[in-house]
């Protein structure tokens, strides 16, 4: 007999009402109707075939995402520690879990004397993450140097091992649904030494603090480079730099990178968002497309309806 959700409740496999705010890296948005912690594909195939048509979202790090002040009204999932361990073989490949933070994975495979995976100390996310947005910076991205990642797929209970081909990587994209988790991965590497490999973790750690505004509540960069430029410089030269909405604002450090005040509710930076996408849209005619994920519901804006 299939388990349902008030089951899995009953047996301490699944929270009720849980806030998700701490679990993000603005601080804020209300709770989930459901919450489940995910410590093995196991689980997630138990936790899949209890969904029904429940909406799901996948928090990881959360970077990258807003919840509504509301919540939401569906199952969160998160990987647990189970699901994020980090191993260098000895062919150089690199196996790390879903729930694997970037950072993580690149000091690890620079003490290990390999290189190529650097640039993930400038992401701070997880490897899960990294694959479902193809994240990248400082001139690599995932799919690069990903060889393949297994994927849960909730709705059915199945688990499939995907190339990047079939993953269909490009620029901040794949083709992998909501209700698609990824709970493991191999990474390529290239032999380096740790002397080099940690130096160019330094540099990149160096630019961050230099160029982006840490110390702030935010989520990582709000929307996607348009072809050939960049969101960030794109804002900046609109002067948009310091523009506020409520208690949320765009950096002075960083144009693509929205920082949240104490006082500032979800909702601000949602409404911030598209304020920004029109303006920027209404005076280059370029229509930045957004980055991160809001999560439940939000107070609909005029500003969303502008541009294509």
């Amino acid at each position: 007999m299939i388990a349902t959700l008030d089951d899995l409740v009953a047996r301490g496999l699944v929270a009720e009402n849980v806030v998700l705010g701490s679990l993000t890296t603005y601080k804020f948005g209300g709770p989930a109707r459901y919450f489940a912690e995910a410590t093995s594909e196991a689980d997630l195939v138990e936790l899949g075939l209890a969904l029904g048509d429940e909406s799901i979202v996948v928090i990881g790090r959360g970077s990258n995402l807003v919840i509504a002040d509301r919540g939401f009204d569906g199952v969160a999932v998160r990987l647990g520690s189970g699901l994020a361990q980090i191993e260098v073989g000895d062919d150089g490949q690199i196996r790390a879990g879903g729930a694997a933070s970037l950072p993580q994975l690149a000091r690890t495979s620079a003490k290990a004397g390999r290189g190529g995976l650097e640039w993930c100390v400038g992401v701070p996310g997880s490897v899960g993450g990294a694959v479902r947005m193809n994240a990248g910076c400082h001139g690599s991205e995932t799919s690069q140097w990903l060889v393949e990642a297994s994927v849960v797929n909730l709705r059915g209970g199945d688990v499939t091992t995907r190339t990047p081909q079939e993953l269909d990587l490009s620029y901040r994209h794949s083709n992998l649904r909501s209700d698609e988790i990824v709970t493991g991965t191999v990474f390529r590497t290239v032999e380096s030494t740790i002397t080099d490999a940690e130096a160019e973790i330094r540099r990149i750690t160096a630019w961050r603090k230099e160029h982006q505004p840490g110390g702030t509540l935010n989520a990582g960069s709000v929307f996607k480079n348009p072809p050939g430029d960049f969101a960030g410089r794109l804002i900046d030269s609109l002067g948009f730099k310091g523009l506020e909405v409520g208690g949320a604002s765009v950096s002075d450090r960083h144009a693509n990178f929205f920082v949240a005040a104490p006082e500032a509710s979800a909702q601000d930076v949602f409404d911030l968002v598209w304020a920004v996408r029109r303006l920027v849209g209404e005076k280059s005619g370029v229509w930045l497309q957004p980055e991160l994920v809001f999560a439940g519901e939000f107070d609909p804006c005029s500003d969303q309806e502008a541009g294509p």
